[in-house]
């Protein structure tokens, strides 16, 4: 781990967490001002230097080819890189104007595909200006500007990419449309992932419909991608380390730099006072997570917080040593039958992927 060197976010460093306690994230209270919000509207670090030739493919699923081909010339319609992209920046060059071509692609699929790897590498290809963030961030940027601001802020943008797009509010997917409809007709184009409800609307083509219901009028402008294929993240991987004991998580959590150290039930209580959107300013400067008393989550709605935190954790590719229930047992059968089912699932892949890094950070503990 590095000492008390900066990290890259996005476009802008934030200094490591001195190494003198393992404070937790429970006594943390962010506040992000607007400007914040528009300016960080890039892809998170896990990934920001993915292209479309480091994503890996799974040649028994062709539909991960043609999404590749597909976005490669959607980025070129917008005089981004082409195909084998390194996604470089064009410093000396003027970009070329949008050429003729659909006002956005939607990639359809279970977790652990690839879809953000490949809504990251569209905005990498593509030339700016740009924006890439989650639906929750897009929300809370029109509630934090206000619409006609947040209109006027985007609408001088070739490319905003929303990362997985909601169904669970109508309220806020209405907004969101509205918004999206609005930079349609200035020339914006769009790319999005789903975090579709599965055992309501089903996979692939169902899902599509509905989104495309959902976002209404710009129904026709969208080209929707389905991507097959296993959860990348556990694919031929050893299974996630057992938890470790409670003192060994705390003993770990004081030597390394960057640590936080909260207990599981103190966290979830501190997630109810966060609005969701500040998550990631939660984890401003934390170079690993240490959790003690894991246990299964007792509601919903703190699973759906629980959530969005293992989302940011994993962007922030956050190794977590953790001590109690396994992460693959925190969510009850009840919820996994429930219409938030994909989502849960996606949490347990991100949350046992970072636990078997806790490798990094507790060696040999």
């Amino acid at each position: 781990m590095p000492g008390s060197l900066p990290r890259a976010v996005g476009c802008r460093t934030v200094p490591a967490l001195p190494n003198t306690r393992a404070a937790g994230l429970s006594e943390r209270h962010p506040v992000v001002p607007a400007d914040r919000l528009v300016g960080e509207m890039v892809p998170p670090p896990r990934f920001g230097g993915v292209s479309f030739a480091s994503y890996l493919l799974d040649p028994g699923q062709p539909s991960q080819a043609e999404a590749v081909r597909v976005l490669e010339e959607f980025a070129g319609s917008l005089g981004g890189a082409s195909a084998s992209g390194s996604g470089r920046r064009r410093w000396f060059r003027r970009a070329e104007p949008a050429r003729s071509g659909p006002a956005g692609v939607y990639l359809d699929g279970g977790y652990g595909v690839g879809k953000t790897h490949l809504l990251a590498s569209l905005w990498h290809a593509a030339p700016g200006p740009k924006a890439f963030g989650t639906f929750v961030e897009l929300t809370n940027l029109v509630g934090a500007l206000g619409f006609q601001q947040a209109v006027q802020a985007l609408s001088g943008h070739r490319l905003l990419c929303i990362d997985e797009f909601e169904l669970d509010d109508p309220g806020d997917t209405v907004l969101v449309s509205t918004l999206l409809g609005r930079l349609v007709e200035s020339g914006v184009k769009l790319a999005a992932t789903s975090n579709t409800l599965p055992d309501r609307l089903g996979e692939g083509r169902f899902a599509a419909t509905d989104f495309m219901r959902e976002i209404q009028g710009l129904a026709a402008h969208f080209r929707p991608l389905r991507i097959d294929g296993e959860d990348y993240r556990h694919r031929g991987l050893p299974a996630a380390p057992p938890p470790y004991a409670d003192d060994t998580v705390t003993e770990a959590a004081a030597r390394t730099p960057g640590a936080v150290l909260d207990d599981f039930g103190d966290l979830l209580a501190h997630l109810a006072t966060v609005h969701p959107s500040r998550y990631g300013a939660l984890l401003d400067g934390v170079q690993a997570v240490f959790l003690r008393g894991v246990r299964p989550v007792p509601d919903q709605a703190t699973a759906l917080r629980l959530v969005v935190l293992a989302d940011r954790m994993y962007d922030r590719e956050l190794p977590v040593v953790a001590s109690g229930t396994p992460f693959d047992e925190i969510f009850g059968e009840e919820m996994l039958r429930g219409g938030y089912r994909k989502k849960y699932l996606r949490a347990v892949s991100r949350l046992v992927a970072l636990a078997r890094d806790s490798a990094r950070v507790a060696p040999g503990a």
